[in-house]
């Protein structure tokens, strides 16, 4: 027999390695406890005035940082699931269905959001934040090909017109027709999405199409279309805008702060270095740099601010009347529907003051010196800026100024890979290649008032005994 003595150091390292073990399976079956919330989040990424509640912020990590991970929110793991759509419907439907909790879409996509959810019950949603906006509703237009005869939106009677039917756009046309007392038969109406209609319009398929940012200035860019009519002739605002199904804000208010800081932390991303935001946006969503720049840089046709406005909400309710008339929307109370509430508190917890934010109109300015004419830009809305291809953005304090800084880069063989300037009439940001001017006189002497539309142009042509001019024309009158 064999005796076997009890050694106490051994005995205790045997307990020791025994606790650790039980302490490892617990802390594993706690981990394996947490409950995982998944938080469906639909975007739109090719939607250029969307990008700072969708893509910068999932690019840049930036919900993280703010998402909660104590008290109540200890045991939970959220699971991101970014969604992307071309257009708010299927947003919408996915919100409608739970599969996602929070949405970005336009305005009149927002409003069938809003009444959908309030006529279905446990489905409804809130609107919670705006992403951008412009006050008097530039971002949506109408495109022709730029070998088309036609010039301005009545030209297109009797014409076979597309639109994304439940889009922003399709409701600028609607208030456009209803504005000038058109029936619904004016033009032969189509739906086609951003896609479809593109390739159409290339290809001479239809007469016009009315779309959504980016399209009325990305395809003027890419070269075959021109824009005939601008959401700015409405001088209704539009903007896009965040929904949250209500049940989720209830549920988790912490998250949709977490999320709406996020997005200000976005939009600060994007103000502090423009042309690099830009530059990135363009590689994540494929949308060329120049255009996400006439959008979201300085002075650019939509303003970044999250504040729900009573000019953006007033559009809203004209929006729905437009819609109503039509009996094409469900009922929806507007006010109980905006809850700023979430808003309140991500500017509290920043220092900042909500009101005092909701208030103001106020875009970022082109600044700096016009290095051509040696004089500081201090008017923006009449300056002009040069995007140098592989270098830098220079800002000109005026439109003639603007050409002879192209005049200049030209002959030191410099390549412009794209100007802009400012449409006299509806204040927007415009590509300089595209617009129509109204000039006076010949080189350095010469007046050179830039607009969009041609009609525009003339008139002001008129008025002050001057002529229309391209932007080629306008090259040529700088060497006399």
């Amino acid at each position: 027999m064999t005796l076997r003595f009890f050694t106490p150091g051994r005995a205790s390292g045997r307990i020791a390695r025994i606790a650790v073990l039980f302490a490892t399976v617990l802390c594993a079956a706690q981990a394996q406890a947490k409950d995982v919330v998944t938080i469906g989040i639909g975007t739109q990424n090719t939607t250029t005035n969307t990008v700072t509640g969708g893509v910068v912020i999932k690019e840049l990590g930036l919900l993280d940082k703010y998402l909660p991970k104590t008290g109540k929110y200890a045991n939970i793991d959220f699971k991101v699931d970014w969604q992307n759509f071309t257009s708010g419907p299927p947003v919408t439907n996915g919100m409608m269905a739970n599969k996602i909790q929070i949405g970005m879409m336009g305005d009149y996509p927002l409003l069938i959001n809003g009444a959908n959810g309030q006529q279905s019950k446990g489905n409804e949603t809130q609107l919670v934040a705006v992403i951008a906006y412009n006050a008097f509703g530039a971002g949506n237009g109408v495109v022709v090909n730029k070998d088309s005869p036609y010039y301005q939106l009545s030209d297109l009677k009797g014409k076979n017109v597309s639109v994304p039917f439940g889009s922003a756009a399709h409701g600028m046309l609607l208030q456009a027709m209803q504005a000038r007392g058109w029936s619904d038969d004016y033009w032969n109406l189509v739906s086609q999405s951003p896609e479809i209609g593109t390739s159409n319009l290339q290809e001479k398929k239809i007469d016009g199409h009315a779309d959504f940012v980016p399209f009325g200035e990305l395809l003027p860019y890419r070269g075959f279309a021109r824009k005939i009519f601008d959401g700015a002739e409405t001088r209704i605002p539009t903007f896009h805008g965040i929904v949250v199904r209500k049940d989720f804000g209830d549920k988790f208010p912490e998250v949709v702060v977490a999320y709406i800081r996020a997005l200000m932390d976005a939009d600060d991303w994007v103000r502090k270095n423009p042309k690099l935001a830009a530059e990135k946006i363009a590689q994540w969503t494929k949308i060329e740099k120049e255009v996400v720049y006439i959008f979201l840089g300085p002075d650019g046709i939509h303003t970044l601010d999250p504040t729900i406005k009573p000019l953006l909400v007033n559009a809203i309710k004209t929006d729905y009347d437009v819609l109503q008339k039509l009996g094409k929307v469900k009922t929806l109370n507007v006010d109980s529907w905006v809850d700023e509430s979430y808003l309140r508190t991500a500017f509290r917890q920043r220092g900042l003051d909500y009101d005092a934010q909701k208030r103001s109109l106020a875009n970022y300015d082109i600044q700096g010196k016009d290095p051509v004419c040696a004089r500081a830009v201090t008017s923006p809305k009449n300056a002009g800026e040069i995007w140098i291809a592989g270098g830098d953005i220079v800002p000109l304090s005026s439109p003639l100024c603007t050409f002879m800084g192209i005049k200049k880069y030209q002959e030191a063989g410099k390549k412009i890979a794209v100007a802009y300037l400012f449409d006299h009439g509806l204040g927007i940001k415009v590509f300089a290649d595209r617009a129509f001017y109204a000039v006076n006189g010949s080189g350095a002497g010469m007046d050179v008032v830039p607009f969009l539309l041609k009609k525009d142009a003339e008139a002001s042509a008129a008025k002050a005994g001057g002529t229309v001019a391209t932007y080629e024309q306008v090259l040529a009158k700088m060497e006399k």
